[in-house]
């Protein structure tokens, strides 16, 4: 059995190299982050619409999300025990700088951003001991994003975490691309990005670890990964059939209810290719509109007089529990999940 090494970012330290993966809207919040962070990993809070269960959403989302980043950051503090606290933040949420503003002072220890490259994001760490890990899918978007950060701030990123095409949620890949999956021979892809990033981090005398993200279920998918020069794994799907997962029993019940052929590639309504769950919900959506209400101000890709059918309100069932009016977003091995687990289980089995 491979021998487990710290995860080392900068000044933190996760005893076992597993970052749980952010998944919004309320799957990943500060009970199964807090969770994570105590058992020696990395917790991670995703922020999107993260405020829906505020009483003034509908009509205040934004207010509502920067003030629910700062509780729930601080309510994951108080169950990890000392450990990592992070957030997902994503590049195409509007608002965007105001969400890394609010994590930061709430003195989040990692911000993970994707959705695009977070190019102005080290301004907005500057001076903080937040550290910062942009999630690239290619060589071309790892050097594009080390070039521009070298250039405009000198600096370059704490960690890069690599989202391959097994993942959950918005995917960065084309909808050809995620069809023929073997195609993309992405293990070379990872090896490369890897090498990319080893050499600027040697140019730069700074330790840079990558992490790999996507279709990560088992000890064993981590090893093949750490074997490949990785320093890391991020975790999602596996994290959402535990006790501590922030999101209602019976979406996690679809994951445990899902076979391998429910597991399809979807047109999110922002744009973006995702994977998720075949349920009522999207056998609707292919079909035609779905009416919704007022805007809530997520992503900036949205065009909501065009939208067939609102995210947030798709993805807020989801977390609510209402599975068959809801998105069920899920990375390629839901269908995996056979029961509940607790956290500690899990981390035991990364931790060897």
């Amino acid at each position: 059995m491979m021998e487990i090494k710290p995860l080392v970012i900068g000044d933190l330290v996760a005893k076992v190299p597993v970052i749980q993966g952010g998944m919004g809207v309320g799957v990943s919040l500060s009970g199964l982050a807090g969770a994570v962070a105590a058992e020696g990993g990395i917790g991670i809070i995703s922020t999107a619409q993260i405020g829906y269960r505020e009483p003034d959403f509908d009509n205040n989302p934004i207010a509502c999300n920067l003030r629910a980043i700062k509780k729930e950051i601080e309510k994951a503090r108080e169950i990890a025990k000392g450990g990592i606290i992070g957030v997902n933040i994503m590049v195409a949420t509007q608002k965007y700088e105001e969400y890394v503003k609010a994590a930061v002072e709430a003195g989040v220890d990692l911000i993970i951003s994707g959705a695009g490259l977070p190019m102005n994001l080290p301004a907005l760490v500057e001076n903080t001991k937040t550290k910062i890990a942009p999630i690239v899918s290619s060589v071309k978007s790892a050097q594009v994003i080390m070039k521009y950060w070298l250039k405009k701030y000198n600096r370059v990123p704490d960690a890069v975490v690599i989202e391959g095409p097994l993942a959950g949620g918005h995917l960065g890949f084309s909808q050809e691309q995620l069809e023929n999956i073997d195609g993309l021979n992405y293990d070379e892809e990872v090896k490369n990005i890897i090498k990319t990033v080893n050499e600027s981090g040697e140019e730069h005398q700074k330790d840079i670890p990558v992490i790999m993200a996507g279709g990560i279920y088992t000890r064993e998918d981590m090893e093949h990964y750490l074997a490949m020069g990785a320093s890391g794994v991020q975790v999602a799907t596996r994290f959402v059939t535990t006790y501590e997962c922030d999101a209602d029993e019976a979406y996690k019940q679809t994951y445990i209810d899902a076979k391998k052929e429910d597991i399809v590639i979807v047109k999110s309504p922002v744009g973006m290719p995702g994977r998720a769950i075949l349920n009522p919900f999207m056998k609707k959506a292919k079909e035609g509109k779905i009416p919704h209400g007022k805007c809530h101000t997520c992503v900036s890709t949205c065009k909501p007089a065009e939208t067939p059918y609102c995210i947030t309100d798709a993805l807020v069932n989801a977390a609510i529990g209402n599975v068959d009016d809801a998105l069920l977003f899920c990375g390629a091995n839901a269908y995996r999940a056979t029961k509940l687990e607790h956290v500690k289980d899990i981390m035991d089995e990364f931790r060897g």
